[in-house]
């Protein structure tokens, strides 16, 4: 296959998986090393670029995604009839700052930064697929571990966690998971 055709199928491949796809995945598919598919998917870019196209590719961590402009999403809307999606409280968005700055993280952390209870919007957030659980801590209970999913990095335009801005220097933050671990064994054993 020659380079137009690869980029062609590249292109083929993205529009119908809809969900991002790895690098490695897409170099065992094609047979090619994974630095020769960041090429192609940069000339990929360079034609929607130059078309002033309607898609474009999107890079989510080590995966790639075809998706549309945003410019044209009151258009897409309006064809398959979509309903607008109730935007996200404040209390929502400070759980997903706690949790996108300082993952894996419990509930009783999330509500320890907040000083209060989490546990319908931390619901409401997985049931949207902004965070996900990621294992379970080895204290009693076994609380459940949160972080965020491509989804988020995707709804607020991150390639991924290190386009975060920086937090203000000010304020004290735990950024440590054993700092929070401990935090989690004093309120556990305090109960």
């Amino acid at each position: 296959m020659n380079k137009q055709q690869t980029i062609a199928a590249l292109e083929a491949v993205l529009f119908a998986s809809g969900d991002p796809i790895s690098i490695e995945r897409l170099s065992q598919a094609f047979e090619i090393r994974p630095e020769d598919i960041e090429k192609h998917i940069n000339e990929l870019e360079k034609k929607y670029e130059a078309q002033n196209s309607g898609v474009y590719v999107v890079r989510l961590e080590n995966t790639y995604q075809l998706v549309s402009r945003e410019e044209y999403a009151p258009y897409i809307k309006k064809v398959f009839d979509i309903k607008r999606r109730t935007p996200l409280s404040s209390a929502a968005l400070e759980v997903l700052a706690v949790i996108a700055y300082n993952q894996p993280v419990t509930r009783s952390f999330i509500e320890q930064v907040r000083g209060v209870d989490c546990s319908g919007v931390v619901t409401t957030l997985v049931e949207k697929g902004l965070i996900e659980e990621r294992g379970r801590l080895e204290l009693p209970g076994r609380p459940l571990l949160y972080g965020t999913t491509k989804t988020f990095l995707r709804s607020f335009s991150l390639n991924d966690l290190s386009d975060l801005p920086p937090l203000p220097k000010d304020n004290i933050e735990v950024n440590d998971v054993g700092e929070q671990l401990e935090i989690t064994e004093k309120l556990t054993t305090e109960e």
